[in-house]
């Protein structure tokens, strides 16, 4: 009999939300997973199904079980010279959310997933094709992950370039930037025109790094600094701008290292996808807002990422190229600062110009919203409802989407 765990507390890494459920259990098998399953408000987490089950060089095909972390499959990848293009999430809630980076060829979760194995009540099953439309996003509503094939592709190195610019030359020159990297991104300094733009592409140059620890902690003492002094945040990312933003930099390394950064620093963080075309309109919206306001204070960055269309039903990115907008609110050494107007403002803006927020970070839109955002929501709900009539692994913040 497995056994599960009372009192347990769940928070998010940046301690801005969390839950408590009833019992916690870590099944390690199908079995364990059969037996505790069939009880409403409990918290399954298959942590401890993380083995890699099969490796195929010749199609490039992994199947591993759905607890596995990435960043302990990158090095058994790496032993085949194999690469999954994803980070460093469990395969099955990055299944839940649809990540994304900023790249020109189609989405990570659409060549990464081949197939599903999940639990529903009748057992085990492989996914059909169009559960599986809707499984490559599932919210964690659908059932039980038990096993993934990821298609990866042979390992190799990228280099990062990163230089300054003004917001006004990125956006005047959107598709000449789009065009000159595989991946393409700019982070954008609130109250100002800077812009720092990174270029991440293939190379065979030997590892090296521009990284600068001591300035991103002096960072964090900053900016606890300035959450008592609100009206100092425009010279403060002004000033980190040229600290450390106005030389080019360069550095080189497996991919998977290159994509991936450690977030020294805990934040409220809001993250949308709009149309790729709206990302001149949206900015520059967003900027004139701030001058507009100047009590409204914004953390530097803006970070501005681009990515391809998919068939998903309830990807961000469904039917459309998009330009991915992620605002920050530092809250350093867990100090709140004032955020709710920004926040306001912002979300105004995205859902103006179309936008759809990303699954994992926060937002307030319900139902309502989503039957507008998603030309495919209520078949994804048709699904949902007949995989889960009675509403098992729904919870609170699902009841706020679908009901």
């Amino acid at each position: 009999q497995v056994h599960g765990y009372k009192g347990v507390k769940f928070q998010n890494w940046a301690r801005t939300y969390g839950c408590c459920p009833e019992m916690y259990y870590q099944p390690t098998s199908v079995e364990e997973i059969r037996e505790v399953s069939v009880h409403p408000g409990l918290e399954t987490r298959p942590c401890l199904m993380n083995r890699l089950l099969q490796v195929d060089t010749e199609k490039k095909q992994v199947t591993v079980e759905a607890g596995i972390l990435l960043a302990d499959l990158h090095p058994q990848l790496g032993k085949h010279g194999l690469l999954s293009l994803c980070a460093v999430k469990e395969i099955s809630g990055l299944l839940g959310i649809r990540p994304h980076g900023s790249l020109k060829r189609p989405p990570s979760t659409t060549q990464v997933y081949g197939s599903l194995l999940r639990w529903t009540d009748g057992g085990p099953c492989l996914e059909p094709e169009g559960v599986f439309q809707a499984a490559r996003v599932h919210l964690g509503c659908l059932g039980v992950i038990l096993t993934v094939t990821l298609q990866c592709v042979p390992q190799f190195h990228l280099q990062e370039i990163s230089f300054p610019s003004t917001l006004e030359e990125v956006l005047n020159n959107l598709d000449s930037h789009l065009k000159k990297s595989e991946y393409f991104r700019f982070l954008w300094f609130p109250h100002s025109e800077n812009v720092s733009v990174i270029y991440q592409d293939h190379t065979n140059k030997p590892p090296s790094s521009s990284a600068n620890w001591f300035w991103d902690y002096a960072e964090c003492k900053v900016t606890f600094f300035h959450s008592f002094l609100p009206g100092l945040v425009g010279w403060i990312n002004r000033f980190f701008f040229w600290l450390l933003f106005t030389r080019k930099k360069e550095s080189s390394d497996l991919s998977h290292r290159i994509f991936t950064y450690e977030c020294r620093f805990k934040q409220h963080v809001q993250d949308w996808a709009i149309p790729r075309e709206k990302t001149k309109e949206a900015l520059l919206e967003l900027k004139a807002m701030l001058e507009a306001h100047p009590k409204m204070v914004a953390h530097y960055p803006v970070e501005v990422r681009f990515t391809r269309g998919d068939d998903i039903l309830l990807s961000p990115c469904f039917q459309r190229d998009s330009c991915y907008m992620n605002i920050i609110m530092y809250r350093p050494y867990g100090k709140d600062v004032p955020r709710l107007d920004y926040w306001l403002t912002y979300e105004t803006i995205m859902k103006k110009v179309g936008g759809r927020p990303h699954w994992a970070k926060a937002h307030n839109c319900t139902r309502k919203d989503f039957e507008k955002m998603y030309p495919a929501f209520l078949k994804f709900c048709a699904i949902r409802e007949k995989l889960d009539p009675t509403g098992m692994f729904l919870n609170a913040y699902l009841e706020k989407v679908f009901y």
